[in-house]
């Protein structure tokens, strides 16, 4: 296990703590920090005679990375929706079919990611992880036996929120009617942090209340989308998802305000 110390910028600050806003800082950090796990896992594969990979090299991963997530999601769909906005007849039609077009491509991502084979074990590692936190969540002592009782679908996952910020761009974007070309992409573009924010206000609701059946049934296609992202674990995979969250948890004897800033999803 490696542990590494993170302090949230919602602790010095606490208008970055307000809803909407807390959001896209708090899922600034979680990408971060997933980017900082990614460069362990692939400097894990490099060779004991060969070099790590430089941080110029990742840095450029990265921001390729996300310009092709806001590319393929954001840009691509409205560019193709903006050729036929003539046909289209009304703000509405745009947007309907804007959204209907950006989800059919976030679908079609999930579906073609989930063939590879080389995915296939950081989908087990992925229901290990949700899995072992319903245990936590359950006040069940952690082991892989009491872990693999539950569903490998929770109402947090990333999954579920990426679907959530397909639907809510729709209603973000509808507003703006009709625009030339370069003010559609521009306001993809610069909406995504507004997007994000009310997508995390909106898992985060879910999760708090995921026991009442109406937001069972709202959550409910996302949980869907994690059968192809997660798959059923070992119990070694298990035992290292266990590992992970009994480092997280080793920070409970912390105060409150050591706490602050904190936001958590799976």
């Amino acid at each position: 296990v490696e542990q590494f110390a993170i302090e949230s910028v919602m602790k010095r600050h606490r208008v970055l703590r307000l809803p909407i806003i807390r959001g896209v800082i708090a899922l600034g950090g979680s990408l971060a920090i997933g980017f900082k796990a990614l460069g362990i896992s692939a400097n894990a594969q490099v060779p004991e005679h060969e070099e790590e990979i430089s941080g110029w090299l990742w840095t450029l991963t990265i921001i390729l990375s996300l310009a092709l997530s806001v590319g393929l999601f954001f840009v691509v769909p409205v560019t193709l929706t903006n050729l036929v906005k003539d046909q289209l007849g009304s703000a509405v039609v745009f947007w309907i079919v804007e959204g209907i077009l950006r989800t059919a491509i976030f679908l079609a991502y999930l579906v073609l990611i989930s063939r590879m084979r080389d995915l296939r074990r950081v989908f087990e590692y992925h229901g290990a992880e949700h899995k072992t936190i319903s245990c936590y969540e359950a006040d069940l002592e952690l082991t892989p036996e009491n872990a693999q009782r539950f569903s490998r679908l929770h109402p947090r996952c990333g999954t579920s929120f990426l679907l959530v910020v397909m639907i809510v761009a729709i209603f973000v974007f509808s507003p703006l009617g009709l625009l030339p070309w370069w003010a559609l992409i521009t306001s993809r573009i610069v909406g995504v942090p507004l997007i994000a924010g009310i997508s995390f206000e909106l898992i985060k609701l879910a999760g708090k209340h995921r026991s009442k059946r109406w937001v069972q049934r709202v959550m409910w296609p996302g949980l869907q989308l994690q059968k192809l992202t997660t798959r059923e674990p070992d119990f070694t995979q298990l035992a290292v998802a266990i590992a992970a969250m009994e480092a997280v948890l080793a920070t409970e004897d912390l105060s409150a305000e050591d706490l602050v800033g904190v936001e958590i999803a799976a």
